[in-house]
């Protein structure tokens, strides 16, 4: 209970956040989160429909989870902020999971636009998360005007390539003063892992749970691979060495 994850005064037990999209129906989804433990999810405000509950996601999920709203789809920080304020007039928390991405093939942020859009959600009050590349520069910037945490990409969105930009999400992990949240990209648990150890404080993973062969089994190995990620980083990773050391004592043993 002492190592929590908190996020603008909230705490978290869990360091795994998890992506409702793509999942091949709610049962499935559902018994994922379960199995992942988490206690944030994002939801696209495009998928919550208000006026039937029936087809509204958020009716699948835990009661005490999270929810992330996100504004998947906006190409323009005034369409990110048309969303962010559509899901709160629908009830939905003032949290929101910021994304502006106007590229159709590489769906990278628009720098621009993003950290226009984050200044105006904060200054209206939300709690904004912003997906965004992995730019130290721009993490800097997005802290400075309100965010409580920033999520970099790894890789391209549901690419399954794992930390491609580790050593810029390094730099970011140093030098900002906010909760580093990496998101994007990570394909298996073992990307996870590698995350936490390098002192990331949570992932968020979406694809590479709900396209798994087992959804539910690939949910609970993140949360392991998370869990031990993060405790490698607590006991303190040895440095790596170009050179060989020996294990075994090389002194007061027979024969010396």
């Amino acid at each position: 209970m002492a190592d929590m994850l908190t996020i603008a005064g909230r705490p978290f037990r869990s360091r795994l956040i998890l992506g409702t999209g793509k999942y091949d129906d709610f049962a499935t989804m559902r018994a994922a989160v379960d199995a992942s433990s988490c206690e944030m999810v994002t939801v696209a405000v495009r998928r919550v429909d208000l006026d039937d509950p029936g087809l509204d996601i958020t009716g699948a999920l835990p009661d005490d989870a999270l929810l992330l709203p996100n504004t998947s789809g906006a190409e323009t920080a005034a369409e990110a902020v048309r969303l962010a304020r559509l899901a709160r007039a629908g009830g939905l928390p003032d949290w929101i999971k910021l994304e502006v991405i106007p590229d159709p093939r590489y769906l990278l942020p628009d720098p621009v636009e993003t950290l226009r859009a984050a200044e105006e959600l904060a200054d209206d009050g939300f709690t904004v998360l912003p997906y965004m590349h992995a730019d130290p520069v721009m993490a800097q910037r997005l802290e400075a005007v309100g965010c409580p945490a920033v999520m970099p990409l790894a890789a391209p969105i549901g690419s399954g390539r794992g930390l491609k930009l580790r050593d810029a999400i390094r730099i970011i992990i140093e030098q900002a003063g906010v909760p580093v949240v990496v998101d994007a990209g990570l394909g298996a648990p073992s990307h996870a892992a590698e995350s936490m150890e390098m002192g990331a404080d949570a992932v968020l993973v979406n694809t590479a749970i709900a396209r798994a062969s087992d959804p539910v089994r690939m949910a609970r190995a993140f949360r392991l691979g998370v869990e031990s990620g993060r405790e490698a980083f607590l006991a303190g990773v040895i440095a790596e060495s170009e050179i060989a050391a020996a294990s075994s004592p090389t002194t007061g043993v027979l024969g010396s």
